[in-house]
């Protein structure tokens, strides 16, 4: 049994048959073998997703351990959780008796990992790394942030962010297909809305095995049927996305003078990935939060926290509440976490609201026109608090990126 994060409401109890734990190792076996890292050298996996009643951990400790007992890959696996004193002893003591490294984990906790790493002198670009991600979708230049702090070979084959849920598993993955065609359309944004339908949001472009899931995308949302202990049939995701065909991307790109199977081939991908089909999923209308009645999601503003300027200062994390002030204007607040020992300069809250509502005004044209009409009513207030505190950022298994309001 495995219980769902609970984050749009009363967390729910779903058993999981063995199936479910084959499907994952597969996934997971064909990243590691399509990945740079030798199939000879010890490899040590260290998972940072939560463990307990929740999949995450669970499924990667499992799928890993397959890999191992089953298919011979010569691989260690240690579960220290998101216990970050844990992980740091394991990168003093037991990473260096290993050739390789692979982090799974939440997408802004593999970012802390290798930033408390970073702090402390410990020189990731000793080993070979990977990452396995899920939960989350993120953004290419998030993407290219733990790629150089992380100092990973290849972008492409050496990280992955899983689509799964609590009910079904690992249901989908990116691939080094779907990574490239994404980075591609992201340069293209004319491409980009015709393939996804929305520039506004970054959408995790992932393919599965149509053996064992079925996705459909009804209206904009996506339901999936699968056999597990519960065989589950058109159930509602609840989240917004669709189906694609590699037939359907190469054409949309030709459209606008992009040759994906020249690039395929420029850089050796696997041609085998071609004929999985491809699902996209974005952020939940309901993990976002509005402002005069458009909605602000949480990816709008973590691009702008990724500018060299503020990861001095700051972690990453933050929480986006819709307020009201003494005049009963609304606004938005953003709390956002300071890293370790570090203290906001007078001058990074109006350098970090400004690039905020730049990339607000580049992402989102309802946001620009607002902008235009209330001025510096449209700016955000800035709060930032001391690394880990209590309020909101206890280390959880997810981070409370918007905190709804009555």
């Amino acid at each position: 049994m495995t219980s769902t994060s609970g984050s749009t409401g009363e967390p729910l109890y779903f058993p999981r048959s063995d199936s479910i734990h084959e499907r994952a190792a597969e996934l997971h076996d064909r990243f590691y073998v399509g990945s740079s890292l030798s199939k000879k050298a010890s490899t040590l996996v260290i998972v940072c997703f939560g463990m307990g009643v929740w999949i995450g951990g669970l499924i990667t400790y499992e799928a890993f351990s397959r890999m191992g007992r089953r298919r011979g890959r010569p691989i260690g696996i240690i579960t220290p959780g998101i216990n970050m004193k844990e992980i740091l002893n394991i990168a003093r003591k037991l990473a260096p008796r290993y050739e390789q490294l692979i982090f799974a984990g939440y997408p802004p906790f593999i970012k802390d990992v290798f930033d408390e790493l970073a702090a402390e002198g410990r020189i990731l670009r000793e080993k070979k790394i990977a990452i396995v991600a899920a939960a989350e979708a993120f953004t290419e230049h998030f993407r290219d942030y733990l790629v150089k702090a992380g100092g990973i070979e290849n972008a492409l084959t050496d990280t992955m962010n899983i689509y799964g849920t609590a009910e079904l598993g690992a249901m989908a993955s990116e691939t080094p297909l779907s990574i490239l065609i994404r980075r591609i359309a992201y340069d293209h944004p004319a491409a980009y809305a015709a393939l996804f339908g929305n520039i506004e949001k970054t959408p995790t472009l992932a393919q599965y095995d149509a053996r064992h899931y079925f996705f459909e995308a009804l209206e904009g949302e996506l339901y999936v049927s699968a056999d597990s202990v519960m065989p589950l049939v058109r159930y509602r995701l609840g989240d917004s996305g669709g189906i694609l065909r590699y037939a359907d991307i190469t054409r949309t790109m030709s459209n606008f003078g992009i040759d994906i199977e020249s690039a395929t081939k420029k850089l050796c991908i696997d041609p085998s990935f071609k004929k999985m089909p491809f699902v996209y999923v974005y952020e939940r209308t309901d993990l976002s939060t509005t402002l005069y009645g458009l909605q602000i999601y949480p990816s709008m503003v973590r691009e702008a926290l990724l500018r060299n300027t503020f990861q001095p200062f700051v972690t990453g994390r933050f929480t986006l509440v819709t307020k009201y002030d003494e005049a009963h204007d609304q606004f938005l607040e953003i709390n956002l976490e300071l890293k370790k020992g570090k203290e906001a300069p007078k001058t990074l809250g109006a350098q970090m609201s400004a690039e905020i509502v730049k990339e607000l005004r580049e992402r989102s044209a309802e946001f620009r026109e607002l902008s235009n009409h209330l001025g510096d009513r449209a700016m955000p207030r800035l709060v930032f608090w001391p690394y880990e505190d209590q309020l909101y950022f206890k280390r959880d298994i997810k981070q409370m990126w918007v905190q709804k309001t009555a």
